[in-house]
């Protein structure tokens, strides 16, 4: 950058997103007839990434009357980057598209070179989760998107009657119950959104007695220093448990793997290319289902990285072909069976995935048997059978859910989901970064169509009106070309 850029960047690093904002112009005035008894438009249950971008996009699409919820108790505990993510790096490229949309003044990029210069950013190969949070935290900031903390949504249920459809939603704000109203809904709320972390059975009581957990819950790995660690899982978040346990000064970490080797086959980049991606929604189910499948199958690779970090350590232990066959706790240990061997644990991580089955999450049990799944559209061959990609929602075009007995439930199309249980239907995982650039204008689009259509009438009325002139003949009337005064000039 010039020596002047560079002296205004230092001056004001946020020059160049405050000028992008004012050459952006006002956001558009709030379009959406107001209706009594209506406390939002639309209601974002997750303040995260994909939460701010949703804030972002329908405030430039003039929504108004949107509300970002997020259950944790403020900035530090919210979202992924700075509790349960345990990378050094985010895991994708680092120039993809997030929550600033086509601004790009307002991305990561341009946030970064501003606060550490071009070279800086040409010297990183994929972003430090931390300056992502820190980043994301900014976002925020400089477009007033403001997020509800402490309120988790506990149910909700549809509203008969009233001028438009609508939810009741059943709130518990810094743990005191509250009813408000919504239109539409959004799960923007992570991995863990259309399901539940996936623990083995043979887990269960060692989690109940705090010897085991999943890489979705809150591990104090400080406590596991001088301990003997398992590890059940070969993905990548399975890699960074392991590595912040041994970085914590674990005695040894164990971890097993069911394949006979690690996964290192990326199977989606062969059709990471815009033309499938942006018209992804459009393929066969056929397609869609095959590519998924192929994906499960063949498994989610680990970057290199995360496998060197915890090669560093003489003692890191990686068990191929080796599934726990069965595990109790005995004497205050976990104690396993592995391929007729036995192994004692002082603690085991279970970095095993998670589910799709909505039943499993509080706010959407009552609603789960009226979803249309994939297991209700599709029958795979025999050999591409998926039973947790069975269960997934079977998801429209603006990431709606669908009715299973059409006519029962029109109501769940006013349920947009924006988590990883839209894989099937994607064929990305929705809330990490490379699904935003496509899939969050899609959802702005739809809900914006839906609320324009639910208020035809009112619409139909605005647009109908008398519309008064802006001036009168009088502005011009000096200026009228009258017959006959050819002659007259002439004379």
């Amino acid at each position: 950058m010039s020596s002047s850029s560079s002296l205004a960047n230092a001056a004001n690093p946020d020059h160049a997103a405050h000028e992008a904002l004012r050459l952006l112009g006002p956001a558009p005035a709030n379009w959406v007839p107001a209706h009594a008894g209506i406390d939002h438009n639309v209601l974002v249950v997750g303040g995260g990434q994909t939460g701010s971008a949703f804030a972002f996009a329908m405030q430039r699409a003039g929504i108004g009357g949107v509300s970002v919820i997020d259950a944790a108790a403020g900035t530090s505990q919210a979202g992924v980057w700075l509790t349960r993510a345990r990378m050094h790096k985010l895991r994708t490229l680092k120039n993809l598209v997030g929550p600033e949309g086509p601004v790009t003044a307002l991305g990561f990029q341009a946030w970064y070179e501003a606060r550490h210069g071009q070279e800086a950013y040409a010297a990183i190969d994929r972003i430090p989760r931390t300056a992502w949070a820190e980043y994301l935290d900014w976002f925020r900031g400089i477009t007033g998107t403001a997020v509800r903390y402490g309120t988790r949504l506990v149910r909700f249920e549809p509203v008969e009657g009233g001028a438009v459809p609508h939810f009741r939603l059943h709130l518990e704000v810094n743990g005191e119950p509250r009813t408000e109203t919504a239109r539409k809904l959004i799960f923007a709320n992570g991995v863990a959104g259309s399901g539940a972390p996936f623990i083995p059975d043979l887990l269960a009581s060692a989690v109940s007695q705090g010897l085991a957990a999943h890489t979705g819950h809150a591990i104090d790995f400080g406590a596991l220093a001088g301990k003997t660690v398992a590890v059940i899982g070969a993905a990548a978040s399975a890699f960074d448990a392991a590595a912040v346990a041994l970085e914590s000064g674990a005695a040894a970490v164990h971890l097993f793997a069911r394949r006979d080797r690690l996964a290192a086959t990326p199977v989606a980049r062969v059709r990471g290319y815009p033309g499938l991606y942006d018209n992804y929604l459009a393929l066969p189910d056929a397609t869609r289902w095959h590519h998924a499948a192929r994906y499960r199958r063949l498994g989610t690779t680990p970057p290199p990285d995360s496998v060197q970090r915890v090669l560093k350590f003489p003692h890191f232990h990686l068990h191929l072909s080796s599934p726990w066959q069965g595990a109790e706790v005995r004497d205050g240990k976990v104690v396993a069976s592995v391929n007729d061997e036995s192994f004692r644990f002082d603690f085991a991580i279970a970095g095993t995935g998670y589910t799709h089955e909505l039943s499993q999450r509080p706010e959407l049990a009552g609603i789960a048997g009226q979803v249309l799944r994939w297991r209700d559209r599709f029958e795979p061959p025999a050999h591409e059978r998926d039973d947790e990609l069975g269960a997934a929602p079977y998801l429209g075009a603006g990431l709606e859910l669908l009715e299973k007995t059409p006519g029962t439930a029109p109501w769940l199309r006013d349920i947009h989901i924006y988590n990883p249980g839209g894989f099937a239907s994607t064929g990305l995982p929705l809330g990490d970064v490379p699904s935003i650039r496509g899939y969050v204008p899609a959802v702005v689009r739809r809900i914006s169509e839906d609320l324009l259509l639910a208020d035809f009438a009112l619409h139909e009325e605005r647009t109908r009106a008398e519309v008064p002139p802006d001036f009168d003949e009088s502005l011009y009337a000096s200026a009228i070309w009258q017959a006959g005064a050819r002659q007259r000039l002439a004379a």
